[in-house]
């Protein structure tokens, strides 16, 4: 008897070729340059519906083959249309993606495809760059398919009326929970009133919130239900390997050195949860974000510093060696101190508050591991008594006597400390004199009370006993008229206060 596990037969894949409706010769040929025989599970799900006319909701892990799912049936449904070839401001699709770098990457892999098309000419439109430049690039070169974020898409929609979206036959949506999580609720909102509601629409998301699912509702008609996951409830690549290491936060340097140079052959992302933590440690400038990119993709080796929402940062302690660096150079200190900050805000309000425990954290310890030289007041430690057990001040430092190497900034900061002696100096005086006068005016008051004779008191005191019976006389009057009752009398001349 055989006791062998039975064996799991698996549907093979198929290819591309194979896919019915059946994807164009021109698209087939542009697969093979590129090396794509066989389809992923999601694009072998996803393009047949979508060439098909239905409007799809796909549930795909990052890493799945998602741009291709909806790049290949956007191209074979603008070859298909009755508008084709397009005007030249005649838009036929809209890809709509949430960071820059994301939406240049599906600009960049939708090139050989789009190229096969007559006439179509894909413009990419993000944020970073001129206004101007975009209008155009748009007026003189017209577009037939936009690829971009939110806030530019929505915007250029607005400036550039020529812009005709009545023939437009496909909207994707990619990312739509980080469209979402992002705060990009209402540029998307505004994009679908301008497009037709004859057309085709796919959402593709990691994840399916509950935000996600009203988006569906409102964008979608009648949607096939993608899941690219059907095996495991992984949001996650089945290839992708995760470890992780436990170490104390003032150790954090010594391990992450170590992880760099062991793979220092190989390309390396190091991940920080805020803006600030990037530039503490990566020191790039923000107009450099494409260029260094770029060179990242280009290069054989190298690491790249960047932020993620939904990714852990990770600080980077450096104990005496930063510490002596951010006593020579006044930058190191102020971006160590904005970075910190920065994290242990963005570590408290984490969503995942059962891994991040606020409570747990040795905020101590990473203050020393950003180089702190004295422990800043921060609200959120002070109300929730957080403890700073192992953090040690450095003694016998002036903070204003700490310059900036950059010898333009220092004088800069100079003048700025000049103003600001000067300003409050201007305060203290001003505040003095109104003290003085204060003073004098209550000091007047008292001689002009003290000054007041026999007889001018008996005349005020005379006035204000008068001006009290003529009330009560009329609130006499009213009674009899009937317009108050009798407590009510009572209550308003003070009667009961005798009875």
């Amino acid at each position: 008897m055989d006791s062998s596990p039975p064996k799991t037969i698996t549907k093979a894949l198929p290819r591309f070729s194979e896919l019915k409706p059946p994807l164009s010769e021109d698209i087939i040929e542009a697969l093979d340059r590129s090396g794509f025989e066989v389809c992923t599970p999601v694009q072998a799900e996803t393009i047949p519906f979508l060439c098909r006319h239905k409007d799809v909701a796909v549930d795909a892990a990052t890493g799945s083959g998602k741009t291709l799912a909806f790049l290949l049936p956007l191209v074979e449904i603008i070859r298909r249309s009755n508008s084709y070839p397009p005007k030249p401001h005649q838009v036929m699709g809209v890809i709509i993606s949430p960071t820059r770098e994301l939406s240049a990457q599906i600009h960049k892999v939708a090139e050989p495809f789009v190229s096969t098309l007559r006439n179509v000419n894909s413009v990419l439109l993000v944020g970073g760059r001129e206004v101007e430049a975009d209008m155009n690039t748009l007026e003189e070169e017209g577009a037939n398919l936009l690829i971009g974020t939110p806030g530019r898409l929505s915007d250029m929609m607005k400036r550039m009326e020529f812009l005709d979206f009545r023939n437009l036959e496909i909207l994707i949506l990619d990312e739509a929970d980080r469209l979402l999580d992002m705060g990009f609720q209402k540029q998307v909102n505004y994009i679908i009133s301008r497009l037709p509601k004859q057309r085709r629409t796919g959402l593709f998301s990691a994840t399916q919130t509950q935000a996600v699912a009203d988006l569906a509702k409102a964008g979608l008609r009648n949607p096939v239900r993608v899941r690219s996951r059907a095996e495991s409830k992984s949001k996650t690549p089945s290839g992708l390997y995760c470890e992780y290491l436990k170490c104390e936060a003032d150790q954090k340097s010594s391990q992450l050195v170590h992880l760099l140079i062991e793979n220092k052959n190989k390309k390396l992302v190091v991940f920080f949860m805020t803006c600030a933590c990037v530039d503490y440690w990566g020191l790039m400038d923000q107009k450099g974000r494409d260029t260094a990119l770029a060179s990242f993709t280009e290069a054989s080796s190298g690491v790249l510093l960047c932020t993620d929402v939904a990714a852990r940062g990770l600080d980077i302690p450096g104990i005496v060696y930063i510490r002596s660096v951010a006593i020579k150079d006044r930058e190191v200190l102020e971006k160590g101190l904005k970075a910190f900050v920065s994290f242990v805000r963005a570590y408290k309000e984490h969503q995942c508050s059962y891994i991040f425990s606020w409570k747990g954290l040795e905020i101590g310890k990473l203050a020393m591991g950003y180089g702190i030289l004295s422990f800043p007041y921060i609200s959120e430690v002070k109300q929730d008594r957080i403890g700073i057990v192992g953090f040690t001040p450095v003694q016998g430092i002036t903070f204003e006597d700490i310059k900036f190497k950059n010898k333009s900034r220092e004088k800069q900061r100079q003048q700025n400390l000049l103003a600001r002696k000067d300003k409050l100096q201007q305060e203290k005086r001003g505040k003095r004199k109104k003290s003085s006068k204060e003073a004098v005016d209550d000091s007047n008051k008292a001689s002009r009370k003290r000054k007041l004779t026999g007889r001018q008191r008996q005349t005020i005191q005379t006035a204000q006993d008068e001006e009290e019976m003529n009330g009560d006389y009329s609130l006499l009057k009213k009674l009899k008229k009937g317009s108050i009752t009798e407590d009510d009398f009572a209550k308003l001349t003070g009667a009961h206060d005798y009875v």
